[in-house]
């Protein structure tokens, strides 16, 4: 007996050692899984915050970059954040905002806009001959105040008129120092007068890339088009018309109905008048 009694306490005693070996190996598979997960959810997370990041800044252009201005633009104007009170000849309050890069050298238009709704006017020079643009200051104060600032910078002097349309959108696109369709001033601005706005002959409007992305390109109407109420009418030719007609009727190059004018047209100068 005393023999079985030793033998069962030695059987006993491997069996404590065996189950501690198990708790301790069990333990230490426990701690390994633990930073293991403690270590993928640390990368997830790590992961999440750059897509985030990512995802975010997605929706802004890479600095330098500026997309082309179009016509027409199918998106919905969202709403101004200009606080544009030209009421009873109270100056309006404009706001211009970093954009692209600059085509041009300028500097950006003080953001007090005109402060009466007095009429201006611009004289463009197309390949020698003159158009005569009235500015709507009263509907269109901001974007008028950046037109003139530009105007007499001679930021449009010896630049290009790079696309022409015809058909149902009948217009003579320019502003774009590059020719490109991408250039602009290095800064941007919201619409305005969109409520109504039609383009009937002798039109002039800006071109955008969207929604409150106005800069330098704008449009002259020389027959009456169909456009949604997404570009900013900010004047009205009233006289020199039939310059621009005479280049639509040279047509496009290549035989197309949009894209660069057949006869290359210049803006020889923009001079604002009082």
């Amino acid at each position: 007996m005393p023999g079985n009694k030793r033998e069962r306490e030695l059987a006993r005693a491997k069996y404590e050692r065996q189950q501690a070996r198990r708790r301790a190996e069990s333990a230490r598979r426990r701690r390994r899984y633990q930073i293991i997960t403690a270590s993928v959810v640390a990368v997830v997370a790590v992961v999440g915050i750059i897509w985030l990041s990512l995802t975010l800044g997605s929706s802004t252009p890479a600095a330098g970059t500026t997309p082309a201005a179009t016509l027409p633009v199918s998106s919905t104007p969202s709403p101004s954040a200009s606080a544009v009170v030209p009421v009873n000849g109270a100056a309006a309050v404009c706001a211009y905002r970093p954009g692209g890069t600059a085509a041009k050298a300028v500097t950006l238009p003080s953001t007090s806009g005109p402060t009466r709704p007095a009429t201006r006017t611009v004289r463009l020079t197309l390949n020698g001959k003159v158009v005569t643009v009235e500015l709507l200051a009263s509907k269109a104060p901001c974007t008028v105040n950046s037109f003139v600032h530009l105007a007499t910078a001679k930021y449009f002097n010896s630049t290009p008129c790079h696309r022409l349309t015809t058909g149902t959108l009948a217009v003579l696109q320019c502003g774009d120092p590059t020719g490109s369709g991408s250039g602009g001033p290095g800064y941007e601005f919201n619409d305005e007068n969109l409520a109504g706005a039609t383009y009937t002959a002798g039109t002039v409007a800006m071109a955008n890339a969207g929604p409150n992305t106005n800069g330098s390109q704008f449009f002259l109407v020389y027959a009456n088009s169909q456009l949604g109420p997404q570009y900013t009418p900010f004047g009205k030719i009233i006289s020199g018309l039939n310059v621009i007609t005479q280049i639509a009727q040279a047509g496009v190059k290549g035989g197309g109905s949009d894209g660069a004018p057949a006869t290359p047209v210049t803006i020889n100068s923009a001079v604002v008048g009082g």
